[in-house]
């Protein structure tokens, strides 16, 4: 059985999309219909005609397509990918920080549960979390969960105050400064892309710094040829594949070993296959907590102006 071949046909029998995430193992993308970061998945999410949703991503991202498609089955294919990230923080956790910085408003980052987002006033993602805190017009405002984020945002905007909650990316935080100072000794002509959720002291000896989707267009549209990438490896496996499939004649290369997300790494096209002919590992949203979940979204696309949502 070719599986990629069987995948594609269920999804034609059952009007299914497969979302995929940049840090997926690459071969997903064969099968996939939409591939990209947190933000473009979003709004693939909110748009689709499909009657089944495939998150190949972590549970967090399921739920929001869930949030997004209230009347779509949204599937996972494995249930163990869930976010170290995420799990940093609960309910409980949020409304002890809120208790600490009273009527200051929550910025929550999409890597959270619905649970968490129900309790903040406004989402974002890596690509646009500078924006959506400015939106806010605020000189306060609380992050959650990711506290390298948060001050990198802080850094950027010079006149908010970023409160920001002790959580972080295991896997970012993983990249340290030595890395990038012997990454400049072996490869002095090549430039470093890092993502905000490394630490600071990684970001500023880094050339740019932004999400997985900024990394890529810089890389793609950038007249260098050799790049050090600080982020998840699948994005450096799809830049690698892509600049051999259209002949850019660009290296890029992984700042060090073992910069995988093994959550992101847990789906596989046999997961996928699963998912789709069993129409299982269904992902939902507490009642109790949806409306709240659905609408912290929503005002992230609406300080955007990124279209309508259902």
């Amino acid at each position: 059985m070719d599986i990629k071949v069987e995948i594609n046909k269920l999804k034609k029998e059952k009007n299914a999309v497969v979302l995929a995430h940049c840090y997926q193992p690459v071969e997903i993308d064969e099968v996939a219909d939409f591939v990209g970061d947190s933000l473009y998945l979003s709004k693939m999410a909110s748009t689709t005609n499909a009657d089944i949703i495939i998150f190949a991503g972590v549970h967090f991202m399921a739920q929001s397509a869930k949030l997004l498609n209230p009347e779509k089955k949204v599937l996972l294919p494995n249930m163990n990918s869930g976010c170290y990230m995420a799990d940093m923080i609960n309910v409980n956790q949020l409304r002890e920080f809120k208790k600490e910085f009273p009527n200051i408003p929550v910025v929550c980052y999409i890597n959270s549960t619905a649970e968490v987002k129900a309790e903040s006033d406004i989402c974002c993602t890596s690509s646009n979390a500078i924006q959506v805190v400015e939106s806010l017009g605020v000189p306060e405002v609380l992050f959650v969960p990711d506290t390298y984020l948060g001050k990198w945002v802080e850094h950027k905007l010079g006149n908010i105050k970023v409160h920001t909650y002790n959580g972080f990316c295991p896997t970012h935080l993983r990249i340290r400064t030595e890395d990038i100072e012997d990454a400049r000794k072996k490869y002095p002509d090549a430039i470093i892309l890092t993502h905000p959720e490394c630490n600071k002291d990684v970001c500023e000896l880094s050339d740019f710094v932004g999400s997985t989707k900024e990394i890529m267009d810089y890389a793609v549209s950038s007249k260098s040829k050799q790049f050090v990438v600080a982020t998840e490896k699948g994005v450096v496996d799809r830049l690698n594949r892509d600049s051999i499939l259209n002949d850019w004649g660009k290296e890029f290369i992984l700042i060090k070993e073992n910069i995988t997300c093994q959550n992101m790494k847990c789906n596989s096209l046999e997961d996928i296959y699963n998912s789709l002919i069993y129409e299982q590992h269904e992902v939902n949203v507490d009642t109790k907590v949806f409306y709240d979940a659905k609408k912290c979204v929503e005002k992230m696309f609406d300080a955007l102006k990124i279209g309508c949502l259902k």
